[in-house]
């Protein structure tokens, strides 16, 4: 609670962020038993329903594809989001549902890159993610692979790369070369790390943020999203006329 404690100190907003405005989460993990998000059918929909209540139209959900871990396919996705949208008509839910992935810029991914249909969604953007630990040497090769076969990349909560929290310039360098980045809303909340608010938020100022996103795992991220509405931060990103998540409608 200490975390929490110093950041409420900080002015906040007295009217909260209307999430409806955003309109559509691009980044989640709502299908059951795949990945690391929800475990259970009930927990799909309960995650679900408080993404209604907080004034989202429409999910856009994101399971991971990783070649040693989450061995995902569009096969497996496809059919668990409609699992998914079945459950949610059975109770009443008005949310529109689709799904796409969050790749993982593995040893395998460029084999993929090249020989399957990828999973997108809007316009033809494509949700990428890299290890925590260090980024993969072919990054940029693998990005500008992406482009010129048509996909438009995003790269997934580049806030949480510790390891470029001491060069900002390569956050720059990334929108230079017309990559997409996405935020997780929770970052706001110091969820992650102070430090990850701080990049967040100096990423914010910068103007650099095109698609904010939930990352939702499990119950407990909705119940930060009724936090995060209060930052005002939050409210300079709505603000900002940089937002794309309202074109995915």
């Amino acid at each position: 609670m200490g975390l929490f404690s110093r950041f409420k100190k900080v002015k906040r907003l007295e009217t909260p962020v209307d999430l409806s405005l955003v309109a559509v989460d691009m980044h989640s993990h709502f299908i059951p038993g795949i990945d690391d998000g929800a475990k259970t059918m009930e927990d799909s929909v309960e995650m679900i329903t408080g993404m209604h209540k907080l004034g989202y139209k429409k999910v856009i959900t994101t399971p991971h594809i990783m070649s040693d871990y989450y061995k995902n396919t569009p096969e497996n996705i496809l059919g668990g989001m409609s699992s998914v949208k079945f459950a949610l008509e059975q109770a009443a839910v008005p949310i529109e549902m689709d799904a796409a992935s969050e790749y993982y810029i593995d040893f395998d991914f460029e084999r993929k890159l090249n020989e399957e249909k990828l999973l997108t969604f809007g316009n033809n953007y494509l949700l990428f993610e890299i290890s925590y630990m260090n980024p993969p040497d072919n990054l940029h090769h693998i990005v500008f692979k992406m482009q010129t076969m048509g996909y438009k990349p995003i790269l997934a909560h580049p806030e949480r790369y510790n390891f470029w929290h001491t060069d900002f310039t390569k956050y720059e360098d990334f929108v230079d070369k017309g990559i997409f980045l996405q935020m997780n809303i929770n970052s706001l909340t110091g969820y992650y790390s102070m430090a990850t608010k701080k990049i967040a938020e100096q990423m914010i100022d910068k103007n650099m943020i095109s698609f904010l996103g939930t990352d939702c795992h499990h119950v407990g991220h909705i119940k930060l999203i009724n936090d995060v509405v209060f930052e005002p931060h939050l409210q300079k990103l709505m603000n900002s006329g940089k937002l794309m998540n309202n074109t995915l409608v």
